[in-house]
């Protein structure tokens, strides 16, 4: 494994996040039955667990992405968002499905949610592979996750740390040192 000496343990293998998206795609695909809704992958964390989830969704959906930014290269989020790509679809009058890696302190997906829906959006539901509730700042429904996970720094799977670690294929927790 890349990286091995920045890990300081794995909390979820390949085989446990495989099986938990086909569960989540099962929900996904009960939920949205008879209906085509757009899924919105936040780039860049997403695009692995969006690309799995997908294979496992049996309804049409369209796709497409979004490029915000709210932490730069830290370990916290600034407050601020920034959308770097914005969407190229209408999401007037349809239903919404946000994909994202992580909901931390939940102010970044609550800011998209809310653009979303000043766009006249029909619904938007949020799903993501790792749910953080212990550090939440701002609440937001997260209606599909994968794994809550405690208030540690994660990577793999999608998830970096200033552009690394982000193919490992389990989730896992970095050491310290890594990042301070």
């Amino acid at each position: 494994m890349q990286h091995t000496n920045d890990i300081k343990k794995t909390l979820f293998t390949q085989q446990q996040i495989a099986a938990r998206i086909e569960e989540m795609g099962a929900e996904i695909t009960k939920d949205y039955a008879g209906k085509r809704p757009i899924v919105i992958g936040v780039l860049k964390g997403a695009w692995i667990f969006l690309a799995d989830l997908l294979r496992e969704v049996d309804v049409d959906v369209d796709v497409d992405f979004m490029s915000v930014s709210s932490y730069g290269s830290g370990t916290t989020t600034s407050g601020s968002l920034t959308i770097v790509k914005d969407l190229t679809v209408d999401v007037s009058g349809r239903d919404v499905i946000i994909v994202e890696d992580i909901v931390d302190t939940g102010t970044t997906l609550a800011r998209l949610k809310e653009m979303l829906l000043a766009r006249n959006a029909n619904s938007v539901a949020i799903a993501t592979l790792l749910n953080k509730p212990s550090r939440r700042k701002v609440e937001v429904a997260v209606n599909y996750f994968g794994f809550e996970i405690p208030d540690e720094f994660v990577v793999g799977f999608g998830l970096d740390f200033d552009e690394k670690y982000r193919t490992l294929k389990d989730v896992c927790v970095l050491k310290e040192e890594a990042y301070m």
